[in-house]
């Protein structure tokens, strides 16, 4: 079964229903030339001013794999070619207390400039010895 087919992506969704998850978060690892694209959340955000993957929430009727897409492209302005790999997921608490997991796919854009950001105030393209400020879960899921 491939990380693409819908009931690998199902069969992800299902495992968080019943650990409990309350939210469902999809993220794109994007790998270009040994560097790996990053985005810093807004100062007045939650957890304001971490590096972070592209990623979202998945949202209602969505697929976890139509929210990388799409959250990419919301988020970068960047346009998935194809998602490579499924690297793994990590939880956290999120801002209303509930637990989020969140999957992360190693994904290749079409072309990886120019970024256009709407929701982050700075991105970086960055490899694994020079990661920026981000969480120890994005840190062991790069560097893994």
């Amino acid at each position: 079964m491939t990380v693409t087919s819908p009931e690998f992506v199902a069969g992800l969704a299902a495992d968080a229903e019943a650990a409990g998850i309350s939210g469902l978060v999809a993220a794109a690892v994007i790998n270009h030339d040994g560097r790996i694209l990053f985005v810093r959340r807004n100062p007045d955000d939650y957890m304001g001013g971490l590096w972070e993957l592209p990623s979202g929430a998945v949202e209602d009727g969505e697929s976890i794999l139509d929210a990388v897409y799409r959250e990419t492209a919301e988020e970068t302005g960047l346009t998935i070619r194809e998602v490579t790999g499924y690297i793994g997921h990590f939880d956290y608490r999120n801002s209303r207390g509930g637990t989020t997991r969140q999957f992360n796919f190693s994904a290749a854009v079409e072309k990886p400039e120019p970024v256009v950001l709407t929701e982050h105030d700075a991105y970086r393209w960055a490899t694994a010895d020079e990661l920026p400020d981000v969480t120890d879960a994005v840190r062991k899921l790069i560097t893994v």
